[in-house]
């Protein structure tokens, strides 16, 4: 798993735990709601500006962020491993 997909899947489960729709979290965000659902699908790397606009509107910091999708890209080379 790349890094991409793995910021990806921390994104779509953080929005999902807020309650929030891909556009809503663009609102919130100032993002485009098909912007919010590339980067869900691991398509495209975000830069830093997006890491923190979206950690605000989810209420986070990007350390928890940054620290999510390392936690996701340890534990997807873990069960590659068994």
């Amino acid at each position: 798993m790349d890094a991409a997909v793995a910021f990806g899947k921390v994104l779509r489960r953080l929005r999902l735990e807020a309650g929030l729709t891909q556009e809503q979290l663009g609102l919130e965000a100032d993002l485009r709601r098909t912007y919010v659902s590339i980067l869900e699908l691991g398509q495209q790397q975000p830069t830093l500006k997006t890491i923190l606009k979206l950690a605000d509107a989810l209420g986070r910091t990007a350390h928890d962020l940054v620290s999510m999708v390392e936690s996701e890209l340890h534990e997807a080379e873990r069960r590659k491993r068994r």
